[in-house]
């Protein structure tokens, strides 16, 4: 079964940093454009950032550019999601997802992890 799971979530302050982790159990996902989407209560879901197969192309919603940054080992088949300057806006369940078909940017969800929760209070 193909599966990607999260770690790293938790409580942090504003203006704290945390890094989240998703590991992909199938050597398929190194193919992949791998991201990072969050959903707030009440909310929808957001796109928060992607990278290519090869980790040359990142990108990332206005809202967290120069905040987050994203990479991805393929030998080892993880992507990381490293946040930095955390505002209370940014508190969501986080979940790491791969495209259906593309290497280049995550555009149709092919697979996603559970989620992990991001709070951010003080």
């Amino acid at each position: 079964q193909v599966q990607l799971v999260e770690s790293g979530g938790g409580l942090v302050r504003p203006g704290g940093s945390l890094r989240l982790s998703c590991a992909a159990s199938d050597p398929v996902f190194s193919s992949l454009a791998l991201g990072w989407f969050r959903q707030a209560p009440g909310e929808g879901r957001e796109f928060v950032s992607s990278i290519s197969w090869d980790g040359v192309n990142a990108y990332y919603a206005d809202s967290v550019k120069g905040r987050f940054t994203i990479s991805r080992d393929n030998p080892s088949r993880t992507v990381s999601l490293q946040m930095n300057n955390l505002k209370p806006e940014d508190t969501a369940v986080y979940f790491c997802a791969a495209d259906k078909f593309s290497g280049v940017r995550v555009t149709q969800i092919g697979y996603r992890g559970q989620g992990t929760q991001v709070t951010v209070s003080s």
